[in-house]
């Protein structure tokens, strides 16, 4: 059920909000709806965010259900996507309480409003691990970000960067990756600095697991591990570039420390340009494959040159430019593919609900996928094709 009553809604929210939340009934309402819409949708859903926009949380969740208002094609698509995951609130929240998870929305003293740059394709809520006062504060905030398969050079610029701003009181924003990311956030902690790690998948699952160490660290304080997919989220390529948007969105600036030349940290860099946010990246050795991104963010989207701390925080108290966005066009199939298994057929409804698309969508894009030997139809339902990426 999307809708449920006061008695509900505080079963379900009990341990992740504020006690004055649970004794408000209108703010209630308003914390559960955001909680259900963000186990519905999928990052960036902007069907859902434009109805919210114009209707609020609670009024929207209602429509959503088929509760009057005015109807069109996409809100039809997105009732039916939205459906294959009416039932999943439960689980999301009891993994979230397992791991002492905290949930934030709109509107709220902890929520980040750095983020609302992102409009109607904004998080429905996060869920956190940590301290909150790491999301605000007043803090500027620097997103550094580089390469998994860094260099003995990225890591040290990394590391150097981190450690200088973290001291000055800037909070550090990364994915909690390999590479530059990880590098990033123990610095800071390192520093005794504020960090926020932001995954794409739930904050019940670390990712990559050889991180588990240093995301509990992260979540002790005073930094925060944080998402906008519920608790029991898997990461996938298509949640790993929304999650990118975050990264920027939280952050005064981004600074692409080390990148190939198709380097998902691009994808960042183009978030913070959509965003209007500063840009900077550090130059490399020309003749090595791991900086040619950064090279390439300087000469063809006029990023600014990062040496120093001293020219990050240049960034922070200057405006960006209008920069184009250098990530690859990644369509709906890639969610599909992302809910396909190699080895475990699945149906086409179970491939839709992992998705987050309506059962119908779900079988069209299968088909297509099908034509193009990226996915492959058995007996026993679908799985990834030999030639998909």
């Amino acid at each position: 059920m999307l809708t449920v009553g006061v008695a509900r809604q505080r079963e379900r929210l009990a341990g992740l909000v504020p006690d004055d939340v649970l004794s408000d009934a209108d703010s209630l309402a308003v914390h559960h709806a955001h909680a259900v819409w963000s186990c519905l949708t999928e990052p960036g859903d902007g069907v859902a965010g434009s109805l919210i926009a114009e209707l609020g949380p609670v009024h929207a969740l209602e429509v959503a259900r088929g509760a009057g208002g005015s109807t069109s094609a996409a809100l039809e698509a997105g009732r039916r996507r939205w459906q294959a995951r009416a039932d999943t609130i439960d689980d999301a929240v009891d993994r979230a309480r397992r791991v002492q998870a905290r949930l934030i929305v709109p509107g709220t003293s902890e929520w980040p409003s750095t983020v609302d740059g992102l409009g109607v394709h904004g998080p429905r809520a996060i869920w956190t691990r940590g301290d909150l006062d790491a999301l605000g504060g007043g803090r500027p905030a620097v997103a550094l970000v580089g390469a998994r398969a860094s260099t003995s050079y990225g890591e040290h610029v990394t590391a150097d960067l981190a450690t200088q701003l973290a001291r000055t009181g800037v909070t550090i924003v990364s994915g909690g990756a390999y590479g530059i990311d990880g590098i990033a956030h123990r610095a800071s902690l390192s520093a005794g600095g504020v960090t926020v790690a932001v995954l794409a998948g739930g904050v019940d699952r670390a990712y990559p697991a050889g991180h588990a160490e240093l995301l509990a660290r992260i979540a002790q304080g005073p930094g925060v591990v944080v998402a906008e997919v519920p608790c029991g989220t898997a990461p996938t390529k298509w949640r790993f570039l929304q999650r990118n948007r975050l990264i920027a969105a939280l952050s005064g600036a981004t600074v692409v420390v080390e990148a190939g030349w198709r380097s998902g940290s691009l994808n960042t860099a183009g978030h913070a340009a959509a965003l209007g946010r500063p840009l900077g990246a550090v130059p490399g050795p020309v003749t090595c494959a791991a900086s040619a991104g950064c090279h390439r963010l300087l000469r063809e989207y006029d990023a600014r040159c990062v040496t120093s701390a001293d020219e990050v925080r240049e960034l922070l108290g200057g405006e960006g430019p209008d920069y184009r966005s250098t990530s690859d066009r990644v369509d709906d199939t890639t969610r599909i593919l992302d809910a396909l298994s190699p080895r475990s057929p699945r149906s086409a409804d179970d491939v839709a609900r992992r998705a987050g698309f309506a059962p119908a969508e779900a079988r069209g894009m299968l088909a297509l996928l099908e034509l193009e030997g990226r996915a492959y139809r058995g007996p026993d339902g679908w799985r990834r094709g030999s030639t998909a990426r």
